[in-house]
């Protein structure tokens, strides 16, 4: 039996880079065939958190994959039918933009529009500053989008930051398998985030 293909983009929210480090090691810990790309930000910009080659490297570390962070290198998972589901995570509030208008010229997005020409699915985990702001119209417009779905999200800190949505990383391996599928992980908003936050 063959392994389901995942590929798992990162765009430039890097203060949850960890969290998603962490979910790529559980799914190549339960059997997934998991591949890496990044989005230009998150490949080349150094930041407190981590230098653009500490993430390509702990990204090969827990795949075993060299990660594309070219618009040739992705393009062709969708003619040649690379994955079985295509991850955004983390997602941000530009990237939100892009996808909702039609603008794929990341890495990231590129391979995103390429997997949807065959209808499979994509999963995507918002984490953005402007989520209950500027970029709520462009969640609102994603929900309806067909074939995508989300990891739940809510606010993680509805008192400091009351427009911030992340999504809860702790549900994408659920999620993943809900878009697998074709079915939306329910219900879509938690408050698990603002709970921590408040107390």
């Amino acid at each position: 039996m063959s392994k389901t293909c995942v590929a798992f983009a990162l765009t430039g929210s890097f203060c949850t880079f960890h969290k998603a480090f962490d979910q790529i090691e559980q799914m190549v810990e339960k059997g997934y065939d998991v591949f890496p790309i990044l989005s230009y930000h998150a490949a080349h910009t150094d930041t407190r958190f981590y230098s653009g080659d500490e993430v390509k490297r702990r990204l090969t570390e827990l795949t075993g994959k060299t990660p594309w962070t070219t618009l040739t290198e992705v393009e062709p998972i969708g003619p040649k039918k690379l994955a079985d589901l295509y991850i955004i995570a983390p997602m941000t509030g530009v990237s939100m933009a892009k996808l909702a208008h039609g603008i794929f010229d990341t890495p990231a997005l590129l391979g995103a529009k390429s997997h949807l020409r065959n209808s499979r699915p994509v999963l995507i985990a918002p984490s953005t500053n402007d989520g209950l702001s500027t970029a709520a119209e462009n969640i609102g417009k994603i929900l309806n989008m067909k074939n995508v779905y989300f990891v739940p999200f809510g606010q993680d800190d509805p008192v400091k930051k009351p427009r911030s949505l992340v999504a809860d990383f702790d549900q994408l391996l659920s999620a993943a398998a809900c878009a697998l599928e074709g079915a939306q992980l329910q219900p879509v908003l938690t408050c698990q985030y603002g709970k921590n936050a408040i107390e």
